[in-house]
This record gives structure tokens, C-alpha cells and sequence, in this order.
């Protein structure tokens, strides 16, 4: 757990002959009346001072097991969970709306993100399988389906911080293929980068993280954006000279063209020491592609980079390059998805311990009367529902509600599916 709104502070007392035996000090009244004892008082904000059990702690939300935490980030973590009627492995976000209301437009966003994954179902963009809130602990649980890494994370794998040209080349078609799924629905990301890209056991690519994209009005012909919230290294010169409004496509095809010059280069076009410097790089600097890059892969950068969006290439010609159309030679091992933390070189789930736990653990068995072990759970609506929302939202959010149970003596096993796991 986390102890918040304390403060702690701890002193130690040093005597200048650190040899000296402590049985022979004086005591410590007489230390602390003596002026020539140096004290040092060490200082720890609330924010620091966290309390760890080694126990794991059976929760279920809804039909959902938790299981490890697989990141964290400012909207709050996320869980790797499992279904307990399909058996399949899923992850949760967990929202804290007390964190979100300290985040400027953080539950704006969030609230634009369900409404946007609802809408999408393609193998390149992450897939949201249900939405659920707790009213009482103030929490919001978006469901997705389930993704062993990050390419990111492939990337810190390695000390070249890059990916072989054929690696690269497979996991940016499947970009593309995202993205234009993405555009042609009249969304745009804004915040395409490896680190919102995850992947899954078998090397599919998802595009995740929508929540400062932006769904354009079917009755507007053009793709004008006025604002932008994306990570600073892949904003586009438009943005980084602060101009007021900016083609939304062509947003996403320069911060792509940033992802596929760092994971073929292991660097970015462009740095800076603060972001008003990374920024002023961006709007005044010419792009320098590495000369090693094969000419194809050079032009196709030089083209997606072009500092005017007038003359940068669309979605459709970027499809069409030769580099793209052609897959490079297969040459050299491919970086692979590093081992977890724990050591587990394959990620097989980790809900098995707090599964045990849940069938009647001696732990289980005795925990506080006032632990929760089952979290009620609703639906999750931002607004007050007209009744055809309604209707959709029950037929998308299947959750169902489970009784908040106080005081118990023993805990009654997980009704499991016998379906296969995925």
C-alpha cells in the first residue's frame, strides 16, 4: 500500500570517533545536550515513503483475477488480469479519478479514449474489451486485450537501441496498416512513438494510446487540428513554432517518420537539452539522415521529415515506396522480447499465484474482515445515459455487479471456465 499525506523524518547521531565502541558512549540525554555532537536530520516526502507487504493479496474486479503490476505511469497502473470465464489473459488499466483531476485535461482524455476504442477493431490498434468503475474506491478499470511488451522496451534491451533493418521494416508496415485504419476513421493519434506501441506474443503490433488523439467531424472536409498534447521529440515543426492550427494526418506521418529513423538508427532527428531547445532544433534545423541507411530508406525519411507539411508525403505514397513494398534481406538476429524482471524469459501469466489464493488459501482465510477480496463493480459512463446508450452500454459491458461481502470466514473458490487460456 501507500501511505499518503505523512510525513517522516529520522535523525541520526555521529560522535567523531566512529570507532569507538557504542557500549562505551555516554548516553544519549547527554548527547543531545552537548552542542559539539553534530545531528543530521534526514527528510522524506510523503510521496517517497511507500509500505510493501511480500504477500501477494488475492483482488478480483468483476470476473477479472489481478495479477502483477506490468507499468505505471501519471494516469495510474496496469495490471495483467485473467478472464475467469474464458480464461484469457487481458490487462486493466486502473484510473484513480483523484490522480486524473491533478492532470490538466486528464479525465477529458481519458473519457475521449473509451469513446474512440469503442468504435475501432483492427489487429494493429489495441482492442478495448470492457470498461468498469468502482464509485466507493473512486476507480475506473479499462479492460484490453493482452500485449507481452512494448517496443520501447525491446529497444533499452539492447545497447544499440535499434532494431535490424528487416526487423524494423515488419514492425512499420504494421504501423502503416494501424494507422491508416486510424485515419481512415477519421482519427488522429497525435502521439505515435515506440513507447505507445506494444506487441504482442506473436510479433503483431498494436497501437495503444489514444488519449489525446482526436476524431475529426464527418462533416468537415479537411483534417485541421488546433491542438496538440503529444511527446515533445515527435511533434512536427508546425507545432514546435506554436502555429494555431495544423493538418492532423500529417502530424502522424512526421512523428512516424521520428519512430522509424530512432528504431533504425538507435537515435532521433532531433535533441535538445530542455524543450525549448528541443524545440527550437525542430523548427530551425535541417533533418541529417545517417549516410549508412540504404538509399531507398534514406529517401522515404527525407520524405516523411519534410519540415513543410505541404511537401510531406501522404499515408498513400508512403504505402507505395519502394521500401515499404519491398522487405529487406533477412540478415542478422532480431532483437527479441527481453526476459522479464523476475527472470521469466517467456511472460507466462502471473495470476497463478493469486489464483491459488482465491481457492482457499490458509492466506486467504485469514485476512481482515474489512480487506476487500471482491470489488463491485458497474459500468463505466462518463454521462447520464440516454436509454439507446444504455442498451449499448449493457450489451458491451456484460460486467456484472458482485456483492460487496463485509464479513466472512471462508472464501468460496472462483467458479473457472474450462476454456482453453490464450
Amino acid at each position: 500500500g501507500e501511505m499518503k499525506d505523512s510525513f517522516s523524518c529520522e535523525f541520526t547521531i555521529a560522535s567523531d570517533d566512529e570507532s569507538e565502541d557504542l557500549n562505551d558512549n555516554p548516553p544519549i540525554d547527554s548527547w543531545l545536550n552537548d552542542d559539539t555532537v553534530p545531528v543530521t536530520f534526514y527528510r522524506f516526502d510523503s510521496s517517497e515513503i511507500r509500505c510493501t507487504s511480500s504477500k501477494k493479496r488475492a483482488k478480483m474486479v468483476g470476473k477479472y483475477v489481478m495479477g502483477d503490476v506490468l507499468g505505471e505511469g501519471s494516469y495510474g497502473k496496469v495490471k495483467e488480469v485473467l478472464d475467469s470465464t474464458s480464461l484469457c489473459r487481458r490487462a486493466v488499466k486502473i484510473l484513480k479519478r483523484k490522480k486524473l483531476r491533478k492532470i490538466p485535461n486528464g479525465e477529458k482524455n481519458v473519457e475521449r479514449e473509451v469513446a474512440l476504442l469503442w468504435k475501432l477493431d483492427h489487429k494493429n490498434v489495441i482492442k478495448l474489451i470492457e470498461v468498469m468503475s468502482n464509485e466507493e474506491k473512486q476507480k475506473i478499470y479499462l479492460i484490453f486485450e493482452y500485449c507481452v511488451s512494448v517496443l520501447q522496451e525491446l529497444l533499452d534491451s539492447v545497447p544499440k537501441k535499434k532494431f535490424p533493418i528487416w526487423q524494423a521494416h515488419g514492425y512499420f508496415c504494421q504501423l502503416l496498416d494501424g494507422l491508416d485504419y486510424l485515419h481512415g476513421h477519421g482519427i488522429i493519434h497525435k502521439d505515435i512513438k515506440p513507447g505507445n506501441l506494444l506487441l504482442t506474443n506473436c510479433g503483431t503490433l498494436k497501437i495503444s494510446d489514444l488519449g489525446v488523439a482526436e476524431a475529426l467531424d464527418i462533416y468537415i472536409r479537411d483534417d485541421t487540428c488546433f491542438t496538440s498534447q503529444g511527446s515533445p521529440a515527435f511533434q512536427p515543426p508546425e507545432i514546435a513554432n506554436g502555429v494555431e492550427q495544423f493538418s492532423g494526418f500529417k502530424v502522424d506521418i512526421w512523428s512516424s517518420g521520428v519512430t522509424l529513423f530512432n528504431i533504425t538508427t538507435g537515435k532521433y532527428p532531433f535533441e535538445g537539452e530542455s524543450i525549448y531547445k528541443l524545440y527550437q532544433n525542430i523548427a530551425d534545423c535541417d533533418v541529417i539522415i545517417p549516410s549508412d541507411l540504404d538509399c531507398p530508406l534514406q529517401e522515404l525519411l527525407q520524405g516523411m521529415l519534410q519540415k513543410d507539411p505541404e511537401c510531406r508525403m501522404c499515408l498513400y505514397e508512403i504505402q507505395s515506396h519502394n521500401w515499404v513494398k519491398k522487405p529487406p534481406a533477412k540478415l542478422g538476429q532480431g532483437v527479441p522480447i527481453p526476459m522479464r524482471s523476475d527472470g521469466d524469459l517467456n511472460r507466462n501469466t502471473t495470476v497463478i499465484p493469486y489464483l491459488k489464493l482465491l481457492h482457499g488459501s490458509q492466506e486467504v482465510l485469514d485476512y481482515d474482515e474489512d480487506e476487500d477480496l471482491f470489488y463491485k463493480v458497474i459500468p463505466y459512463n462518463s454521462t447520464v445515459p440516454t436509454e439507446s446508450d444504455a442498451e449499448k452500454i449493457e450489451m458491451k459491458q456484460s460486467c456484472q455487479s458482485i456483492p460487496a461481502r463485509k464479513k466472512r470466514k471462508k472464501v468460496k473458490c472462483v467458479n473457472i471456465s474450462s476454456c482453453r487460456q490464450s
